[in-house]
């Protein structure tokens, strides 16, 4: 059993690797994308709303389908169809296979971070620790790994399908390997009972009143990385007047803080507990934000960012894991519900910051993030484990871990 968790849990932080790289070479490269297919700047922001959008879709229907099928077998097909279409945007020509490859892209891609994250809380119940965080540092090594590689295309002036056709090569087939080992974490899972033989995870139900703080704490956040990731850049060029190549280097510390943070941050939440981790990630997010929108020149402004992501990169894994928290019977329900919230902030946190900062200052814009991000403070409860449920404020293990123990996992 122990081997059965340990490859389970090594493919999935590869699956979440694979996804955090590809979501990055798509993201990343959308100025080629827009010149290949001559995309015009009044279209481009439609295309891009569209993908969330579907993505969405995508999130409620896998919330439908777990009823029925495995979250295992929905991220086994999900994820090479994400790793397809990403192909497909690179080797199309015409505007309407660009659209149908980002459709394809948006509807796989929400069932995918739906099937993986309700993998890894599955998991993380079955271990009885804290080991979410983990998932989502993989996520942002990929990204990171996506990123360099987009800049590289870029650079060298690589056609898409070239920079693309190489990540699709390597990855495709070790996600589809690397899924023969996926472990849905319950009991049934565990001992190999047939399809139909959910345990105990269709027992509950989802009551969406007690989800709502969860999913503000979700919108919030992405709120505020999507600020990050779409205006780092012109803000320190065009606010603190930095160089050109100066203002590309937020986000790649915003990305490797959201890595270290992420990497040392299960500890954090097996120490101190998720409540306590939260309330710090959001008061460190919130430093960063008021230190971009005070900074006097550049490089204040990118350590608010270095501050930024080392708060913010707890907020979305430990939502995940309050979710199976607390619907321990209807998990994978909460989490597919949860995740729509997501694509919620990464719609919004843009277009708001942008607006904003055209009708009052980018200054003042980045105080909105803040004040979003210290809302979480009054929800973080919320993240608390129930002592009825878990038994001093800890993990509770599944069944098919009681008496086994978490030596060695």
């Amino acid at each position: 059993m122990t081997d059965v968790l340990r490859r389970g849990r090594a493919s999935l932080a590869f699956s979440f690797f694979a996804q955090g790289a590809t979501f990055a070479l798509l993201v990343t490269r959308i100025p080629g994308i827009q010149d290949r297919y001559g995309v015009s700047d009044g279209l481009l922001p439609v295309f891009l709303a569209a993908v969330p959008i579907l993505a969405g879709v995508g999130s409620v229907t896998t919330e439908q389908l777990v009823k029925r099928i495995r979250p295992s077998r929905l991220l086994r097909w999900s994820q090479p169809v994400v790793l397809l279409a990403l192909l497909g945007v690179g080797a199309g020509g015409q505007m309407a296979e660009l659209g149908v490859a980002l459709a394809a892209f948006g509807l796989a891609v929400g069932a995918l971070d739906a099937s993986m994250n309700m993998l890894g809380v599955s998991l993380q119940r079955t271990y009885g620790r804290s080991i979410m965080l983990s998932f989502h540092a993989a996520y942002s090594l990929g990204g990171i790994v996506g990123a360099s590689l987009a800049w590289v295309g870029a650079h060298w002036h690589l056609a898409l399908w070239v920079s693309y056709l190489p990540v699709v090569a390597v990855l495709l087939p070790a996600v589809v390997v690397g899924s023969r080992w996926y472990v849905d974490g319950d009991p049934a899972a565990l001992d190999g009972q047939g399809e139909g033989e959910r345990g105990q995870e269709d027992g509950g139900s989802v009551v969406f009143k007690l989800l709502l703080p969860l999913c503000l704490v979700m919108t919030f956040a992405y709120i505020g990385d999507s600020t990050v990731s779409n205006w780092s850049a012109k803000y320190l060029q065009d606010t603190l007047g930095s160089s050109e190549q100066l203002a590309t280097v937020p986000y790649n510390v915003y990305m490797v803080t959201t890595l270290l943070g992420r990497t040392i941050g299960d500890l954090g939440v097996r120490r101190f507990g998720a409540a306590t981790v939260v309330r710090l990630g959001a008061l460190v997010a919130a430093l960063g934000f008021a230190v971009v929108a005070g900074a006097p020149g550049a490089w204040v402004g990118m350590l608010g960012f270095t501050l930024l992501g080392l708060g913010l990169c707890v907020l979305v894994p430990q939502t995940f894991a309050a979710a199976g928290r607390l619907f321990p019977g209807a998990s994978d329900a909460a989490i597919a519900r949860l995740n729509i919230f997501n694509y919620v902030g990464f719609l919004v946190g843009s277009p708001l910051v942008g607006a904003l900062g055209d009708a009052w200052s980018y200054r003042g814009a980045m105080l909105v993030p803040m004040v979003l991000v210290l809302v979480t403070l009054v929800y973080a409860r919320s993240f608390a484990a129930q002592p009825d449920r878990y038994g001093g404020g800890h993990e509770r293990p599944r069944t098919a871990d009681v008496g086994r123990g978490s030596n060695g996992l």
